[in-house]
């Protein structure tokens, strides 16, 4: 016995498309609710979406690289489309500041960078160095551990 057959070539054309974006939009669902229960429906970025620490590499070759070419900027580490700059210094070691001026706003970001330099340009077009930049959240900070391995912590203190 044959399996019933749609009869009318409307039905035959339809049929086949509704079904396959019944199965897209089930498969869409599905991905969401997983999402949702990996995130626990939270606002903040967490471990479970993004690391709170970014792993740099060699300590001492990090900060070859910033004496020879200037600090570094990440982008956009600590959320709210908010850069980082890592410096490094002999006297105080590793530093992180956000790449904006200290006595701006966050609207007003770090435009340019002076080729293998300390040196920045913001948006208004003043020359600025890292120390004119703002300082992170407290508990945002650069860490060094025993082997020599450079992490930076981005979880901020409540």
């Amino acid at each position: 016995m044959q399996p019933p057959r749609l009869q009318s070539t409307l039905a035959r054309a339809v049929v086949p498309v509704a079904g396959g974006l019944a199965f897209f939009g089930l498969l869409a669902l599905g991905l969401w609710g997983a999402a949702a229960v990996i995130s626990r429906n939270s606002d903040q970025t967490s471990a479970n979406l993004a690391p709170t620490t970014y792993e740099m590499g060699s300590a001492t070759m990090i900060a070859e690289i910033i004496a020879d070419e200037g600090p570094i900027v990440l982008q956009d580490l600590v959320g709210d489309d908010q850069n980082i700059v890592l410096s490094w210094n002999e006297e105080t070691g590793f530093a992180i500041h956000l790449a904006h001026p200290a006595d701006r706003e966050a609207n007003c970001p770090v435009v340019v960078q002076q080729v293998a330099s300390a040196t920045f340009e913001d948006c208004d077009g003043r020359s600025l160095t890292v120390d004119d930049l703002a300082l992170p959240p407290r508990g945002i900070a650069p860490e060094v551990s025993a082997a020599g391995l450079l992490t930076l912590d981005l979880t901020a203190d409540a």
